[in-house]
């Protein structure tokens, strides 16, 4: 099991990234939570089987179609037993 914390810098807001992120994320089986951050980031705390993070990391790097991700951030965290879907924070 693996936990991620990633930080998405780019035009990520306002374009149906954390929806969309949500969307992959259910669809691969990755657990967690993503939310808008102040400064125009996107925050991302994901948890899951080591190859369904490489799946839900390239779609975030992927994007949403309007998006436009110029850059991750990821930190290897400590997995949790918190999780049981992937929401939208607000």
């Amino acid at each position: 099991m693996q936990r991620r914390h990633i930080m998405v810098h780019g035009r990520v807001q306002g374009v149906g990234f954390r929806h969309y992120t949500r969307k992959a994320a259910l669809s691969i089986g990755v657990k967690g939570w993503v939310r808008n951050r102040p400064d125009g980031t996107v925050e991302i705390d994901a948890q899951g089987p080591a190859s369904k993070m490489e799946r839900f990391v390239e779609a975030v790097r992927k994007g949403s179609p309007a998006s436009q991700v110029k850059r991750l951030e990821t930190k290897e965290k400590k997995p949790t037993d918190r999780y049981r879907t992937f929401e939208v924070r607000y």
